[in-house]
């Protein structure tokens, strides 16, 4: 066996043929001539998943930062220039071990590349930076690399030992403060210096903090806008802690302005856009709360610093939010810097740089509203400061919640704004997030159902005890509108008993658990309860062919309703094999609530559709139940009728969904099995979730399926 360079556990993260998105630990190696990576630690003469052979051609990309499954991951990927598609890419959890992966894989490129070089000279090493201004401190981790006519700088320049990452720099609309320059030197040929001592004043030392406020050439500034201010301590902690810690947006944050966060969308490795509440204590009773939404970008430098800018902007997913004003960062972020260790301990001065516009009448007319919020968001430093000085915990991962569209039909005025701020706000919606539960690392051969599962222990089930009591109860007192259920039929029969056999009935909601209202935050589930419509009819039946829009067959249970004004969802779940066999489900209201998910879910697109539709399925009295989103594990096909939509769910599409559904259809024949559907809430409008009805089928018989009647599809 080769000399091994280097090895050790890494992440893989992809995308499933299913559209489902994927999250794995794989054992990676790395030998003089090979990267290759295991299911698990290797043994003698076992076989890699996959191999890439490493010679001087080969290229090591930087793809920055990930967000996958609520998991902050830094991302490498590696290939060979004369085959670009043919790739390896692998990811830590934490920037050293990316960093140190990238290392030991450029030192082999390295090493082929030597062994090249005519008369074993060493050459130095080449880095190309577009768009990167003079006087730009170096950074090997820009950006995602750009194929392009640079591709094969390797044959245009002699002294080119390796290529490392290009980058482009910053977004146009983020103000890079760290690399601003003094007016009277920037049409000098001197070396370029960073901005000058005397542009900026110490306004005060608190929390051992040096806090300075910035000197403006001009003598006025509107009101609403304040002085750039930054604060800069000293940390005992590592670079990469500090800016993992930074990065992330979960519920253990260092400073107390922060009270909620989340990411809104992924530019690149090194851009992207998120949402922030802000928690200011000035007044809180008469001033409305604000939240932010900025883009955010990250670059490490060659000498070991790392570079946060933030920047203000509008996004079509993260519009203006009831209850909230929207502040306005004009220029803000970190610069985190090492220092010399002191007694063995690694130091690092972190600067932290706000220029914020709160907006609202308070700014205009309360002068210290201003300064009093920006110093207690500048304090943050310090509250890193105590964090790693307190605590031996360094371990766990950072996370970032994943927001869903908040996208507002339209802003508030300012003058509704004055109106909100001048009297008590109400309590604030709940957060739209989906953030990963630590069960979200899965192996290769798991086909979680939902995006983000969640365990459900005994602790969660005390705590939201009483929510639980309040939902049912709220449920309850609902008005019941019965249906007369009388004129339905299908061929499988209704029986109650619960030895029945070769039969359905109503399963109760209770026997389910679902999303709660406070699901964006603490990611509890309560008892389903009631369903939002009534199961009718069940039909099963078999036929050579896949039987497809069964609702149009004349009799059956979405006529019926049809004749008699109701609305019908009907479920056909379809079995392949060398005869096709379709169990279908029924289910009727009197009428679909105007703007609810139900009705969202009846009358929208496919894309939504897919994204939704999720079934939960059951073997009483086993442990637990896993739900799948049907709408991405198989393809689904849906016909919408005048008065009924039919959903023909084709359990044979997908190989990997028959495994997870095989629950529902492979025991229906010899166990009893629940089955719920509904459509997945993700934001705090829709939540909780609700059914929209449950059946239990026991102990079905093949030969008691029939053969349709169907009349020809007018679709």
């Amino acid at each position: 066996m080769s000399k091994v360079i280097y090895e050790g556990w890494m992440v893989r993260y992809g995308r499933r043929k299913i559209g489902r998105s994927f999250i794995h630990m794989r054992y990676f190696v790395l030998e003089p001539t090979l990267l290759a990576y295991y299911k698990k630690k290797p043994e003698d003469n076992q076989v890699p998943i996959k191999t890439l052979l490493i010679d001087g051609n080969c290229r090591v990309e930087d793809r920055g930062l990930k967000t996958q499954h609520g998991h902050m991951v830094y991302v490498l990927s590696v290939y060979n220039k004369k085959d670009k598609y043919n790739r390896i890419t692998m990811a830590a959890f934490n920037i050293q071990e990316q960093l140190m992966w990238r290392g030991k894989i450029e030192f082999v490129i390295d090493q082929h590349q030597e062994s090249q070089v005519p008369n074993g000279n060493k050459y130095a090493s080449f880095e190309y930076k577009s768009g990167m201004d003079n006087g730009r401190t170096a950074s090997s981790s820009d950006c995602e690399i750009q194929f392009n006519a640079h591709e094969d700088e390797d044959e245009s320049h002699s002294n080119l030992l390796r290529r490392t990452t290009i980058g482009n720099g910053p977004p146009a609309s983020v103000f890079d403060w760290t690399q601003e320059f003094d007016s009277d030197l920037t049409n000098q040929n001197a070396n370029n210096q960073a901005f000058s001592r005397k542009h900026w004043r110490l306004l005060q030392c608190q929390n051992g903090l040096r806090i300075f406020e910035e000197l403006l050439e001009v003598e006025y500034l509107p009101r609403s806008c304040s002085r750039a201010m930054k604060a800069v301590g000293v940390v005992e902690a590592s670079c990469e802690e500090i800016f993992e810690l930074i990065m992330s947006m979960d519920a253990k944050r260092w400073d107390c302005s922060f009270q909620h966060g989340s990411l809104v969308d992924e530019v690149d490795g090194h851009t992207a856009i998120l949402y922030h509440r802000l928690q200011l204590d000035w007044f809180p009773i008469f001033v409305w709360p604000r939240d932010l939404c900025y883009v955010r970008y990250w670059r490490r430098n060659d000498d070991g610093s790392y570079v946060v800018l933030f920047r203000s902007r509008v996004h079509e997913k993260c519009g203006p939010q009831p209850g909230y004003v929207r502040a306005h960062i004009e220029s803000g972020g970190f610069i985190i810097s090492p220092l010399k260790p002191c007694n063995e301990k690694p130091r690092t001065q972190v600067q932290n740089l706000m220029q914020i516009d709160l907006k609202g009448w308070a700014v205009g007319y309360v002068s210290s509203f201003q300064q009093h919020c920006l110093l207690q968001m500048l304090n943050s430093v310090a509250g890193l400061r105590e964090l790693f000085s307190q605590t031996d915990e360094r371990g766990a991962p950072p996370r970032i919640p994943v927001m869903a569209n908040m996208a507002s039909a339209s802003a508030p005025s300012k003058k509704n704004v004055k109106l909100q701020e001048s009297s008590v706000h109400p309590t604030p919606p709940l957060d739209q997030t989906n953030a990963a539960s630590r069960h979200s690392v899965m192996d290769e051969d798991t086909d979680d159902d939902e995006e983000f599962p969640i365990a459900e222990d005994e602790q969660q089930a005390f705590r939201t005890k009483h929510e639980n009591d309040a939902k049912r109860t709220a449920l309850e007192e609902e008005p019941v509108d019965q249906i007369d259920l009388s004129c339905f039929s299908g061929n499988l029969r209704r029986d109650d008993r619960d030895n029945a056999r070769d039969c359905w009935r109503i399963s109760d909601g209770n026997n389910f658990r679902v999303r709660s209202k406070r699901f964006c935050f603490d990611k509890s589930k309560v008892p389903a309860g009631k369903h939002l419509m009534d199961l009718v009819a069940v039909d099963w039946f078999k036929d050579t062919k896949r039987m497809d829009h069964v609702a149009r067959r004349q009799g059956c249970a979405a006529q019926v309703a049809s004749e008699k004004g109701l609305f019908s969802v009907v479920f056909n779940l379809q079995v392949p094999g060398s005869t096709h066999y379709s169990m279908v489900f029924y289910f009727v209201t009197k009428v679909l609530l105007p703007g609810s998910l139900l009705q969202r879910f009846v009358d929208g697109d496919d894309e939504f559709r897919n994204s939704r539709f999720k079934l939960i399925p059951s073997v009483p009295k086993s442990v637990g139940s896993t739900p799948c989103l049907l709408g991405k594990a198989v393809d689904c096909n849906y016909i919408r009728g005048p008065n009924y939509l039919e959903v023909d769910v084709d359990i044979g599409s997908s190989t990997v969904a028959n495994g997870v559904l095989g629950l529902v259809i492979g025991v229906i024949t010899t166990l009893v099995v629940d089955m719920a559907f509904l459509v997945q809430a993700n934001t705090t409008e829709e939540l909780p979730e609700r059914l929209i009805g449950a059946v239990r089928v026991s102990h079905i018989e093949l030969s008691s399926a029939i053969v349709p009647k169907l009349d020809s599809d007018p679709s």
